[in-house]
């Protein structure tokens, strides 16, 4: 009977713990434990496991709080966001009174309507989900980016307006375009056509443009004054930085030596590109054994009309495939460019960001540091906060002093320097040792 007294004992201090935890050692006979080895008891509110040791002498029982949903729960959201927008939990939520899972969580923009976010958030050591609804609308016009500055069309050849300008939406893959007014493209002279880029939701902007059709296209005259690396050096000298350049096939065999004498420290070298398929840049591998034998640090770029996450994914691990393991010091740059006629490639705004979100994903899955590349004006216009705040950004900007207003490790400067060990122009970089690539 003493026995059975022990173990009732025990069954009652379990059922009054209730949602109360409850942690401690209870004693049991040693003519006992081999017929209690394990036991469970469960109640309305906690489940309670007793397990003894090898040497059969205690247990331990356990008990867990149940933990509600908080009744006074307040979180209060936008009503309306913007198709496209990056936009975080933690700009979602206006009001709250618990703490988010992961404020940093992107909300869906990805369509119009309404849709529902389940937002994970925590309370007294447990998770909960909270079910927000919210209304997606595209109220963005289309972003001109290339007006159409002094076009010219050769007579008696087929005319798209396509040719001369380039736009693009914050949501829409595929705005429209039309125009108002008359041109003969088989008749010399200036038309003067009012532009008009529409968006799936009734956005639009207008605009005037000139189409001057001649009989000849006249050649762009480069009237670039050529500067001395020696003289670039000297024009930023002291600030807290250091001085390099960025190649290609284009600049075909370098002198490496003659370039680090001349004051280079780094240079950043294209490792392919691609159209319609991948082609190496014929010079990368001799670029990356000789600047490594001079004694320079090395990065790369990769200059890419992809509009494919898997498709620069795939690019990201070929260029691993061609490092070999080798490493880098500075970061694999992803090069888009093609924005003077960025309608042909049927994306929006919103598409080339996730395009280049899984570049950079891809490369520090690679093992290495991305790294963004791109001119002020599409920095400004086109590059979201969230893709210029992923990694570093490397500015092009060919200006004595830039306005950019933005983070940036490193700036090309100049696409027309001349350097000891390269024949012919070179593009010329400064780095900004205070900020950070790792």
């Amino acid at each position: 009977m003493k026995y059975l007294f022990i173990i009732a004992l025990l069954f009652s201090a379990v059922l009054l713990t209730g949602c109360a935890a409850l942690q401690e050692e209870i004693s049991i006979p040693d003519d006992l434990t081999e017929a209690f080895t394990t036991a469970s008891v469960t109640t309305a509110a906690t489940t309670t496991k007793v397990t003894t040791t090898t040497a059969l002498t205690t247990t331990v029982v356990t008990t867990t709080k149940k933990v509600d949903p908080p009744a006074d729960l307040v979180m209060n959201c936008l009503g309306t966001v913007e198709a496209g927008a990056e936009i975080t939990l933690d700009s979602f939520i206006t009001e709250r009174n618990v703490e988010l899972k992961d404020g940093s969580a992107l909300l869906n923009t990805s369509g119009l309507g309404y849709f529902n976010a389940e937002v994970p958030y925590l309370y007294d050591g447990a998770e909960f989900t909270q079910t927000l609804q919210y209304f997606v609308a595209d109220t963005t016009e289309p972003l001109i980016i290339n007006p159409g500055r002094e076009c010219y069309h050769k007579v008696e050849t087929e005319f798209d307006l396509n040719q001369y300008i380039g736009f693009a939406d914050n949501f829409d893959k595929y705005p429209s375009l039309t125009y108002e007014g008359e041109i003969d493209p088989d008749t010399v002279g200036s038309y003067l056509l009012n532009v008009t880029v529409t968006d799936s939701s009734g956005n639009f902007s207008a605009w005037d443009v000139v189409i001057n059709v001649v009989e000849e296209v006249p050649k762009s005259v480069d009237t670039n004054p050529r500067v001395n690396y020696s003289d670039f050096i000297s024009r930023y000298d002291g600030e807290d930085v250091r001085f390099g350049i960025d190649v290609s096939a284009w600049q075909g065999d370098i002198d490496y030596k003659a370039v680090r004498d001349a004051g280079c420290s780094f240079v950043i070298m294209r490792a392919g590109y691609y159209y319609s398929k991948l082609i190496p840049d014929d010079y990368f591998s001799k670029n990356l054994k000789n600047a490594a034998a001079a004694g320079l640090d090395i990065g790369v770029y990769f200059y890419t009309t992809d509009r494919t996450e898997e498709g620069v994914r795939e690019h990201v691990r070929w260029i691993a495939e061609q490092l070999d393991g080798q490493k880098l010091d500075l970061p694999i740059a992803f090069d888009w460019e093609e924005f003077a006629h960025f309608q042909q490639y049927g994306i929006s705004i919103r598409d080339l960001n996730d395009v280049y979100a899984a570049f950079a994903d891809e490369v520090r899955k690679q093992g290495y540091q991305p790294m963004l590349y791109s001119s002020k004006i599409f920095l400004d216009t086109v590059w979201s906060e969230r893709s210029k705040a992923a990694a570093p950004v490397w500015l092009a900007h060919y200006v004595d002093e830039t306005t950019y207003t933005g983070e940036y490790a490193i700036w090309q400067e100049s696409a027309y320097g001349r350097i000891p060990g390269i024949d012919g122009d070179v593009d010329m970089d400064i780095q900004y040792l205070k900020q950070k690539i790792d």
